[in-house]
């Protein structure tokens, strides 16, 4: 790996971060000083459900990345997307994250655009695709099941072919952005007689007025961050099939290549630690951690020195994705690290505030840097199970990765 950008990487990364900082919305340049976690408040919560304010600054974000086709950097030219090499988007996707400018277009543009291009026919590319860099088709996953979730091959949820289209009943758990989406994309059994991992297909289906209702999850950080979604009599075009009808589970997986490999993590934590290091150097931070800020700096020291390990694990996947090979087993390792390198960050955040740690209220007087590490703490709980349980992560680790035998 050659950890120096070239001339040429140089340039683009100049030239994106010049972009941001002339052309990010003013609001977002303002939230950066609001840096609590929340699953909420996200660039698809604003377009769907936010305010005047927010809701003209996504939009207005969307018009400008749209302008250089980088709301899908990694998509070809001929679909509207950049076409930037793997390189670029690495650079790219660091730079947002740096300036913490939102991603645009959730999962449609990160997860089912990708897998549509790779499996879709033309006519889907030309329905599903523009629409989606609009903005105007927004979109949930419906992967997980009460019975399914690290086991998702045990998913039940029934479509029955009738004529030129499916009928769907069952019900998905953990649809996140489900409230704050107007299509859906999942998996579905088409043959319940089938292995578990066959007789499943990839669908996509309108998501308003179309049988599919949305219950809430509140979080145990008091947020709705995910979704229960309940599907009566659904109808759906058999042309909304992606794939081969009972092959959906590798189309499913070729999507979640897409899920596994990111810099924003370990640019995140960097940053949330240099927060907490020059909070701590204020007269309200020594007060807030009395003499806890000494007994902390090893801890700080060392989540610091593991955000370069994750930073580097990021650089070895997207080094391994520009020669052409696929990560496997090394964006599992690099999900297990990162996850509960978060949940480590969180908890030397608390640590170091004692008792002042338990105040959830972000603007009360008592509050220790904005309650961003008692949220993050709470918050950080799920960060190990969802996008593939760690569990699961060491299992492909093992067989992939050190080829043990199942078992």
């Amino acid at each position: 790996m050659d950890w120096e950008d070239t001339t040429e990487q140089a340039t683009f990364r100049e030239d994106v971060r010049s972009f941001i900082e002339e052309n990010l919305p003013q609001y977002y340049k303002d939230k950066r000083e609001w840096n609590a976690v929340t699953l909420e408040d996200d660039w698809q919560e604003h377009m769907m459900h936010g305010g005047d304010e927010a809701r003209a600054a996504a939009q207005e974000w969307a018009d400008v990345l749209s302008s250089r086709n980088w709301v899908a950097p990694h998509w070809p030219s001929e679909y509207g997307g950049g076409g930037l090499t793997t390189m670029e988007q690495f650079i790219f996707n660091m730079e947002m994250a740096e300036a913490e400018a939102p991603m645009v277009g959730g999962s449609g543009l990160s997860l089912l655009g990708p897998t549509v291009l790779i499996h879709g026919t033309d006519e889907q590319k030309e329905r599903l695709l523009e629409p989606s860099l609009r903005g105007e088709m927004l979109w949930s996953q419906g992967f997980s099941e009460p019975g399914a979730g690290s086991d998702l091959a045990s998913l039940q949820t029934r479509a029955v072919r009738d004529g030129d289209e499916y009928i769907i009943n069952g019900q998905k758990l953990w649809t996140s952005s489900a409230h704050k989406s107007n299509w859906l994309f999942g998996l579905f059994r088409t043959d319940p007689d089938a292995p578990k991992h066959r007789g499943i297909t990839f669908m996509v289906m309108p998501q308003i007025n179309n049988g599919i209702s949305v219950r809430p999850i509140t979080t145990m950080g008091w947020e709705h961050g995910t979704n229960e979604t309940f599907f009566e009599d659904v109808h759906v075009p058999a042309n909304n099939v992606i794939g081969e009808v009972n092959r959906g589970w590798y189309v499913g997986m070729t999507l979640l290549d897409f899920e596994r490999s990111n810099i924003a993590g370990a640019v995140e934590t960097r940053r949330r630690l240099q927060s907490l290091i020059d909070y701590l150097d204020t007269e309200d931070g020594q007060l807030r951690s009395q003499d806890r800020a000494q007994r902390t700096r090893a801890l700080i020291a060392d989540r610091w020195i593991e955000s370069e390990v994750l930073f580097n694990f990021s650089f070895r996947i997207i080094s391994m994705q520009s020669s052409g090979i696929v990560p496997n087993y090394e964006a599992s390792t690099s999900k297990i690290f990162g996850s509960e390198l978060d949940q480590r960050t969180a908890n030397t955040g608390m640590k170091a505030f004692g008792l002042y740690a338990n105040i959830w209220d972000r603007a009360h007087e008592l509050t220790p840097l904005d309650a961003r590490f008692t949220q993050l703490y709470v918050h950080s709980v799920v960060f190990t199970i969802f996008g593939g349980s760690n569990e699961i992560q060491r299992n492909i680790i093992a067989t992939r990765g050190l080829s043990l035998p199942r078992g």
